[in-house]
């Protein structure tokens, strides 16, 4: 038996012989990486550094492209299926969207909380400490819940560093050369079609049991085009930011704290609930998320700043 599997096994003993009372602590530590921690780009975006801002939403959007690619090249099959000894614990399995390798949830955690580790690891130590702290916690869950092999996490993990490091090397660049900003920003927007015409004409494994096909790529495809619609949008709306709107950060504006918070309450409800009644459902599932990110990246970058900046003139 493959290592990694008897390390899965080994925590869903664990997880049985205690009654599995740490199962939904766990549970919460994956969904908040992927559900709460990617709305933090929003508010630091609008209300505390726009240039951070930028830094986190790139790491987050290239990310989930890079993920994405790299899940829909290798079409790693997930723990329960390659052994099915393995029952991954309460709905955790519902969550676990694509093929297993690598890590989305470790991807996203990494993201939002390395980025928040290396902002301030100067100014609050104590939360740069708490941040790595949760980045270890989340990758484990993801072993613990019986989703991931350790394989899955620690590839996630890595590449996110690495792009993270990319991230904030290309801002230092870019800073004061808005020529190259803009080369960069084509250049991104012609590698993610490049990625979407990629995923769409490589051949997938078709493995079947029982005459039913074991996993169907189609249905694996959703994060990448989501990593897609984010990367194109992010870059459409960074260049029509840069040249038309030139947002600044109304700093000290009473209106500020509730529009923030008004922003961010609706791109949570919007990829929670509206974008799956309206875009997912008008045009299926990959397209839908496709759209549905490239919209929330327009709305992040271009629309919202116009708003908050309105409503600090009154």
């Amino acid at each position: 038996m493959d290592i990694d599997i008897q390390y899965l096994l080994f925590l869903q003993e664990l997880r049985n012989a205690t009654g599995g009372i740490f199962d939904e602590f766990f549970n919460v530590i994956s969904k908040i990486a992927v559900e709460i921690m990617p709305l933090l780009p929003y508010l630091v975006f609008w209300a505390i550094d726009k240039n951070w801002g930028y830094r986190f939403l790139g790491t987050q959007w290239f990310g989930e492209l890079i993920n994405g690619t790299i899940k829909l090249s290798v079409c790693a099959y997930r723990p329960w299926i390659r052994d099915a000894r393995i029952e991954p614990a309460g709905d955790s399995k519902v969550a676990a969207t694509g093929y297993s390798f690598p890590s989305g949830h470790t991807l996203c955690a990494t993201a939002e909380y390395g980025t928040t580790a290396v902002w301030q690891r100067n100014k609050r130590k104590w939360l740069a400490v708490l941040c790595c702290v949760m980045i270890l916690l989340t990758g484990f869950s993801r072993n613990f819940l019986g989703v991931h092999t350790p394989q899955d996490v620690l590839v996630g993990f890595l590449e996110t560093v690495c792009i993270i490091c990319a991230a904030g090397f290309v801002q230092k660049k870019t800073a004061n050369d808005p020529h190259l900003a803009d080369i960069l920003t084509i250049a991104s927007v012609i590698v993610a079609l490049a990625v979407l015409v990629y995923i769409n004409v490589k051949p997938y494994p078709m493995d079947y049991v029982d005459g039913v096909l074991l996993v169907d790529p189609q249905k694996m495809m959703k994060d990448t085009f989501s990593g897609v619609g984010g990367v194109i949008g992010l870059m459409a709306g960074s260049y029509i930011e840069r040249h038309y709107i030139k947002y600044k950060i109304p700093e000290g504006a009473k209106s500020l704290p509730v529009m923030t918070c008004v922003g961010t309450a609706v791109i949570f409800v919007w990829n929670q609930y509206l974008s799956g009644i309206t875009v997912k459902l008008w045009f299926g599932a990959n397209w839908g998320y496709f759209i549905s990110a490239f919209l929330t990246m327009l709305f992040v970058v271009v629309l919202y700043p116009i708003c908050i900046m309105k409503s600090a003139e009154k």
